[in-house]
């Protein structure tokens, strides 16, 4: 066990970085708003939805309602339901690690998996077991250390908020550099742009992320297809460039 558990450390090393320093700024931004540290545990291993914590830190402390709170969940987490598309066979052939397989996969780990490979003496399925499990251990102990600074350390929280926003264009930047199709960037971009101007700055949310799912599902056949079409084979060079005969 201890090697597979080595393999998938190795490999989710990228992302441990970017949940501990993100998980910190949920952690502070959570305790600043009177939530404290058991607070940040039980969201991360409950809820563990990235985004969708800092989204409810600003629900909570606007004291939204349940039915608030549940909608905005649905529309920001709507993405996961066509992460889980690309992996039914897989997690179905994961047997009781199936349901945590389902819950865990986040952006950063639905990356990891659709590129990771087991090394040939560890087990896939354990393998990608550990990938999501110390992905998720990341993020938690991220936000209790922050939860935990933020309640015995003052803070400058200038630009904390900051924090989600950089970790979007990261996993913006790695998606447009592995697809071929750049479409949807740009739906995204043109819906919150038209509900900006329909909707206002203090409304926008809800409609963007309806647009976008509407338009994406319209879509999806044709940039399915496109996205994981392969690249066309440059042809071959002639002469001595190619290892011809000169």
């Amino acid at each position: 066990m201890m090697k597979t558990v080595r393999a998938a450390f190795l490999t989710t090393l990228p992302v441990m970085t970017g949940y501990l320093a993100v998980g910190v700024a949920f952690g502070l931004l959570l305790q600043k708003s009177g939530y404290g540290v058991a607070w940040a545990a039980l969201s991360s291993v409950l809820v563990y939805a990235g985004s969708m914590q800092f989204v409810l830190v600003g629900l909570l402390a606007d004291g939204s309602g349940f039915v608030a709170v549940a909608m905005v969940t649905l529309f920001v987490n709507l993405r996961h339901f066509f992460y889980g598309l690309s992996f039914i066979d897989t997690f179905r052939a994961m047997g009781r690690r199936r349901p945590y397989m389902i819950f865990a996969l986040t952006d950063e780990t639905y990356s990891i998996l659709c590129t990771a490979k087991p090394p040939e003496d560890v087990d896939g399925k354990a393998y990608f077991f550990w990938i999501a499990l110390l992905d998720q251990s990341y993020w938690v102990a991220g936000s209790i250390a922050g939860s935990l600074a933020g309640s015995l350390i003052p803070f400058d929280m200038t630009g904390l908020g900051f924090a989600m926003t950089a970790l979007f264009l990261v996993l913006l930047v790695e998606q447009w550099e592995a697809f071929r199709t750049h479409e949807p960037v740009f739906v995204g971009l043109a819906s919150a742009l038209g509900a900006v101007l329909v909707f206002g700055r203090g409304n926008l949310l809800l409609p963007a992320l309806v647009t976008i799912v509407v338009v994406l599902l319209l879509m999806k056949k044709r940039l399915t297809r496109e996205a994981y079409a392969p690249p066309t084979p440059p042809a071959p060079a002639d002469g001595p460039e190619a290892g011809g005969a000169p």
